[in-house]
């Protein structure tokens, strides 16, 4: 199963999955649609309105592909917020070669503000792509293990 890209060039959306849940990010650049999937990511967790952007945290990954670099991406961006105790809600991606320098916004978790739905455990190798469907149009996705 995989996401589709509507009218829209910027998104952040969802794909079934039987257990688990698919995030996609669409962009008309692969570190904007690594940005798209991470705030899809966010959103499995909480409306990403609702995340004030007070702190940052710069993430640095390397990986030998584009597909692992976004598995390690959306790795490192669990971690932090599991050992922050953040909320993360906006990102800045850029890559080089197959090295990503990342940003990442938000603020501490509240339980009573922020309703977490669930806890994402890790991304996944299921359903991992990143490629270009069409000139401008970059999906990166795959599916999180909640």
């Amino acid at each position: 199963m995989e996401c589709r890209a509507e009218r829209e060039v910027l998104k952040a959306t969802y794909f079934p999955h039987d257990a688990d849940v698919g995030v996609c990010g669409i962009g008309p650049t692969m570190e904007k649609a690594f940005e798209q999937a991470a705030l899809a990511m966010t959103g499995v967790i909480t409306d990403p309105a609702n995340i004030n952007l007070t702190e940052s945290v710069n993430i640095e990954c390397a990986a030998p592909n584009e597909e692992l670099l976004l598995f390690d991406w959306l790795n490192a961006l669990i971690f932090e917020m599991a050992t922050r105790g953040m909320i993360f809600g906006d990102f800045k991606v850029s890559i080089d070669g197959c090295r990503l320098h990342g940003i990442a916004k938000g603020e501490a978790i509240s339980v009573e503000r922020h309703n977490p739905a669930v806890e994402i455990k890790g991304a996944t190798l299921t359903e991992l792509r990143v490629r270009e469907d069409r000139p401008g149009e970059w999906r990166a996705q795959c599916v999180v293990d909640v």
